[in-house]
């Protein structure tokens, strides 16, 4: 089988390897495993760091296209020349191939979406990472691009796949997951003890849209009551500098460590070790590190975007912030006196993400296929 894959993720060539982003590479090397073939339309240039990886697939053919961004006139300008460009590409290989993937939202994917109109007889399916909520304040193009997808007169033999449940959706949209462990690791379950030193965690990337300046704040608060606590922040960003300010300012050098980017295996120690997880974030897909720190008995303390209050059943798997740092920091002291619901919250957390194995993920693609 031919597979296309059409995203707006960079992937890069480089000593005989294809590499990309390493969480999105270790869910497309499930994918490729049932077919002979590859072809990835994507931008082939980055200018920021990247946890890379590469992925397995003997065949792949990379057509490189712009990236499309929107960011000044002249960008706007250079897609005069650029999207009539990305528009014979996509349409001159999904003529080849024999099944269409698109990977949303993004600009290639918008594009992808228009495309594929025009092969009404391929099969295809669409992975829609980002937040489905259908009442979510969103950019026109991301509007845009759930209304063809769900619209089933212009997207047709096609699976949506999005996070979350959904009412009033058309019949090709899919309630799908992301999964990150095997069966095999379901058996090291760490105990938790809420009486010692309690470990937060953050994972994810350094910007204004993960506010990973509220988790400071939430331990300081905490600290400021008497509780004992540390705080390991895992990734980059354009904030690292404000949040290194914030520390020092803060004098919270003894308590907050920036680990910056770090691999699979250290990041999992690290929920191995911490009693929660902060992820007070402005949008979300799914948002693959609770569903990750819930595995391991991390309670997660999250804001209810996109398919969170379904994934921590509305507060019996978690805590859902209200973004008040007086407020969340009584929630979580009050919840610390008894201490019962919150190893009730870590049990029935872990119980529902060892449901989302990747044994089961697989499976589900080759479904797909």
């Amino acid at each position: 089988m031919k597979f296309l894959v059409i995203t707006s993720a960079p992937t890069f060539y480089k000593d005989s390897n294809y590499r990309a982003y390493a969480p999105y590479v270790k869910e497309m090397n499930m994918w490729f495993k049932s077919v002979e073939e590859v072809t990835i339309i994507s931008p082939i240039k980055y200018h920021r760091p990247l946890l890379k990886a590469s992925f397995n697939a003997k065949h792949i053919n990379l057509v490189g296209v712009p990236n499309l961004a929107m960011n000044n006139f002249f960008d706007i300008l250079s897609l005069v020349v650029c999207v009539p460009l990305v528009f014979f590409k996509l349409y001159k290989e999904m003529i080849r191939t024999d099944h269409i993937h698109l990977r949303c939202p993004g600009n290639i994917g918008l594009l992808g979406c228009i495309v594929q109109v025009f092969f009404p007889k391929k099969k295809k399916t669409a992975k829609y990472a980002g937040n489905w909520d259908p009442k979510a304040k969103q950019p026109w193009s991301y509007r845009l691009q759930k209304w063809i997808l769900s619209n089933t007169f212009l997207t047709r033999n096609m699976k949506v796949l999005v996070y979350g449940e959904w009412p009033e959706q058309t019949k090709n949209i899919k309630p799908f997951f992301t999964a990150s462990y095997s069966e095999e690791k379901i058996a090291e379950i760490p105990t938790k003890n809420y009486n010692n030193i309690l470990q937060f965690v953050f994972v994810g990337t350094l910007a204004d849209g993960k506010r990973p300046l509220y988790a400071l704040q939430l331990v300081e608060n905490l600290l400021k009551k008497g509780i004992l606590c540390r705080l390991a922040i895992y990734g980059e960003g354009e904030q690292r500098e404000d949040i290194e300010n914030y520390i020092e300012e803060a004098q919270l050098g003894s308590v907050v460590t920036l680990h910056g980017n770090q691999p699979t295996d250290v990041v999992e120690a690290a929920y191995k070790k911490s009693h929660f997880l902060i992820l007070p974030s402005k949008s979300e897909g799914w948002p693959k590190v609770v569903a990750e720190a819930m595995f391991w008995g991390v309670v997660p303390l999250v804001t209810p975007v996109s398919c969170v209050p379904w994934m921590l059943d509305n507060g019996n798997r978690g805590i859902i912030l209200t973004l008040k740092v007086a407020d969340d920091t009584e929630t979580l002291l009050r919840l610390l006196k008894g201490k019962e619901i919150l190893k009730k919250m870590a049990v029935h957390g872990a119980q529902w993400s060892h449901q989302y194995t990747l044994e089961l993920f697989e499976a589900e693609i080759k479904k797909l296929i």
